[in-house]
């Protein structure tokens, strides 16, 4: 194995130990912004050698393993991520990016919120005849198509 991809592997294994202490064992031992570093430079080495991504790459799917004891149920659409953005240039380039993949006649909206922790959800309301609305279910985030409810 060639010195990058060993590199990539650690890398790899190293973000996976922290996804599991974090999705699965709800005992996170780094910072968000720490964790940050490690995707950012896992990217950055997958920039640089595209020949040496894997379909396993943290960097090829949304999110970790839930924890389990939850009973698993499939998103009705796929629930995707921002990602972390640094500047406008990147989230221009992420627009760009859902506009080329929704096509050209595609009305688009946005809802922005402040991401207050690392937990992502979905929550599905049935509307009443008196247009009151009642949560049905709540997912959690998953891996963008299962979730835990």
């Amino acid at each position: 194995m060639s010195a990058p991809a060993q590199k990539l592997e650690a890398l790899r294994e190293k973000i996976r130990h922290h996804e599991h202490l974090y999705y699965v064992l709800d005992q996170p031992s780094l910072s968000d912004a720490e964790f940050d570093d490690l995707m950012r430079e896992l990217k950055r080495l997958e920039a640089e050698h595209p020949d040496l991504v894997t379909p396993d790459s943290p960097t090829q799917r949304v999110g970790g393993k839930p924890k389990e004891g939850f009973a698993k149920v499939a998103h009705s659409r796929a629930m995707l991520s921002l990602d972390n953005v640094t500047s406008e240039e990147e989230l221009r380039d992420w627009d760009r990016r859902v506009h080329q993949l929704a096509g050209e006649n595609a009305t688009i909206s946005y809802v922005c919120e402040y991401k207050m922790d690392g937990m992502s959800m979905a929550l599905q309301y049935h509307a009443a005849a008196d247009k009151s609305a009642h949560l049905q279910r709540g997912l959690t985030g998953g891996d963008g198509t299962q979730a835990k409810m």
